[in-house]
């Protein structure tokens, strides 16, 4: 019998339907995805993140503050946690457009989640207020094949037995699992 497809088995996770096991995938876990998939398979075993780390205080900082006043926190079946402004649209705060396409992705997946899960379509937006930029984010059919090979992606990482291995990259100092990744 061929292993189910992870789409397919964490639509069912998510709609509570009868699968073989259970299979979430939060926001956090596809920007993990793009940038490093040696810091997903660590998140995935529940290895914490330093929480001193100066880049995930200054992140932390940005994401409470910015638009305070105009987005609401929701949180989809203890899964996603989105921020939806006054308009409607579902948001997502960066401090930074230096890792773009990760955020991208994120977005991307909550709106798809949205869509497929919940049953209601949104549109998205970026943002990087630090820098003054905002980025209008549709979902559309490339969008959500994207998506679902990423899912497909996370599902091969997390499902492994081992870590990937340690590859070095521009982002790897500022990295809050730094120090433990290169200690392995």
């Amino acid at each position: 019998m061929s292993a189910p497809d992870p789409v397919e088995l964490l639509l069912q996770t998510a709609r509570d339907d009868a699968s073989p096991e259970e299979f979430r995938v939060t926001g956090v876990m596809m920007q993990y995805y793009v940038v490093c998939k040696r810091e997903l398979w660590f998140h995935s075993r529940h290895v914490e993140i330093d929480r001193g780390n100066a880049a995930v205080v200054r992140g932390t900082n940005v994401d409470e503050t910015a638009y305070a006043d105009k987005r609401k926190h929701v949180s989809i079946d203890g899964t996603i946690a989105i921020d939806v402004l006054d308009d409607g649209r579902v948001m997502e705060v960066k401090p930074s457009s230096a890792l773009v396409e990760p955020a991208k992705l994120q977005l991307l997946y909550y709106l798809w989640y949205l869509k497929h899960v919940v049953g209601v379509e949104k549109s998205g937006v970026l943002a990087h207020p630090t820098e003054r930029k905002r980025e209008d984010v549709e979902l559309g059919e490339e969008e959500s094949e994207r998506v679902e090979n990423a899912i497909r992606g996370v599902y091969d990482v997390v499902t492994s037995d081992s870590p990937p291995s340690a590859t070095e990259k521009p982002v790897c100092d500022s990295c809050a699992y730094h120090d433990f990744c290169w200690s392995c």
